[in-house]
């Protein structure tokens, strides 16, 4: 009976002090729920980093051509052969039991032309499989087919901004662009949808644009374009044969893909040790990293959202400190008339338990329902505001 006396008691001295009561729940308040908020726009930043490591496959193993700083030790020629062969290609999936797909890829930059425009696009000779692995989507059309794969056939997927620069005013599906490196005209069979840029991943992944892209089927880029790059720069020229500048393996399960990486890095040691023109890029590392990154920024966030609570904290003893100093004479009364040391402790305790439990129970909730809020907001200026919605970026 005596413990439900003090709390009532303890309660009605909260309540007798409504605006001071109120301030100190709000700090509390907002301790509590900066603690979620931060921590969750945390998860969502880190998410966002995974999220384009993700991308690249965790199950992916990913071989690079390295041009090297110098040429073999002898080479006179101005053409420098380098990277990665298809006997490379031939030999990783035909030796090593847990690769279960394999993808080849050959970049150059090439002049290509419509009319009266031209773009210095990249020209990717690819197989059908590498529009799933760099999540490009087709607006028009087709992507590269196996039939043009085999056949050889001078067909060609465009980017979005190679059509808005070589077609702004006609439909390009059907029509021919030229390529006069190879005196050659590829027919236009697919259009793809924007793809945003990749950025660049620690030391490993360089950044991608895929705006100024040209794809066609990697057995018509060799016959109609070959290996070899030539650069003529102020009266001199330089050039580079490189057959493969990428090959991207797919590992039969995530758990065999360190194993499988060192298998592709001794396969390769022996066969281009003298250059070292060859890269390893396993993309399940740069996962380990990044979810220690995402510790870490955790923690840092979690930091700084407790230094809010604690000057939450601080608050309630300062505004607790106030009432006993205002209070001497409520407690000398109590005291003459036989309450204990310990009944006033108790009853300033539950004073302090009240505000604390309410302010902690309202910054859970305003975590709990903060993406309810910022979706009905984000809602209500779309349709308000749509025309300043469509000029942010997309992450916004």
């Amino acid at each position: 009976m005596l413990w439900l006396r003090t709390w009532l008691i303890g309660i009605k001295s909260v309540l007798l002090h409504p605006m001071r009561s109120l301030l100190t729940v709000l700090g509390i308040f907002i301790g509590v729920a900066s603690v979620i908020w931060l921590l969750a726009i945390g998860a969502g930043i880190s998410q966002k980093a995974q999220e384009q490591i993700e991308g690249l496959g965790a199950d992916n193993i990913i071989v690079r051509s390295v041009k090297p700083a110098k040429a073999p030790d002898g080479s006179t020629s101005f053409i420098l052969p380098y990277g990665l062969l298809r006997a490379d290609y031939d030999i990783l999936v035909e030796t090593i039991p847990t690769i279960r797909g394999a993808l080849p890829i050959r970049e150059m930059r090439r002049e290509v032309r419509y009319g009266q425009r031209e773009l210095l696009a990249r020209v990717v000779g690819c197989t059908p499989e590498y529009a799933d692995i760099t999540q490009l989507e087709i607006d028009r059309g087709h992507f590269v087919s196996d039939a043009e794969l085999q056949l050889e056939q001078n067909h060609c997927v465009l980017a979005s901004n190679v059509v808005d620069t070589l077609f702004p005013y006609e439909d390009p599906i059907g029509r021919r662009i030229y390529l006069p490196e190879a005196q050659d005209y590829y027919k236009i069979v697919g259009i793809l949808k924007y793809r945003a840029p990749t950025a660049a991943i620690g030391g490993s992944l360089a950044a991608q644009d895929f705006s100024q892209d040209v794809y066609i089927p990697i057995t018509t880029l060799r016959r109609r374009l070959g290996d070899t790059v030539v650069v003529r720069r102020g009266g001199s020229r330089e050039g580079e044969t490189v057959e493969l500048n990428q090959i991207t393996l797919q590992v039969d399960d995530i758990a065999n893909v360190m194993k499988t990486a060192d298998l592709v890095q001794q396969t390769l040691d022996r066969r281009h040790s003298k250059l070292e023109d060859v890269a390893v890029i396993v993309p399940k590392e740069l996962l380990e990293q990044a979810e220690t990154t995402r510790v870490m920024f955790m923690v840092f966030m979690g930091v700084i959202a407790s230094i809010s609570l604690l000057v939450g904290g601080i608050g309630i003893m300062n505004i607790m400190l106030a009432t006993v100093m205002e209070r001497t004479r409520e407690i000398g009364v109590r005291r003459a008339l036989g309450a204990s040391r310990s009944n006033i402790v108790l009853q300033f305790l539950i004073e302090t338990t009240v505000l604390s439990v309410a302010g902690g129970l309202a910054g859970i909730l305003g975590g709990a329902f903060c993406p309810y809020a910022v979706n009905g907001l984000r809602q209500i200026l779309t349709s308000y505001a749509s025309d300043l919605i469509s000029t942010l970026p997309q992450l916004v």
